[in-house]
């Protein structure tokens, strides 16, 4: 899986997100921007992102993601 392609899924699976991918296709690094975040804890947050790749996750294609969110306005 590239970079782009979680980049999309990603974007697509939270609504008016804008996501920043580092790292390589199996272990990377995302940061997503989405006001789907407001008034949610980090735990909540990371469970929304993790959700939209968990198959992806399962089936090995995705080794690992790290993850940071933000609102638009702590960005």
């Amino acid at each position: 899986m590239t970079l782009e392609e979680i980049q999309k899924k990603l974007e697509s699976g939270i609504e008016q997100s804008h996501v920043i991918m580092e790292g390589d296709g199996c272990n990377c690094s995302a940061v997503v921007v989405s006001p789907t975040f407001e008034g949610l804890s980090l735990l909540q947050r990371q469970r929304i992102v993790l959700a939209v790749v968990s198959e992806e996750i399962k089936s090995g294609e995705l080794h690992a993601l790290s993850v940071k969110t933000y609102t638009p306005e702590e960005r």
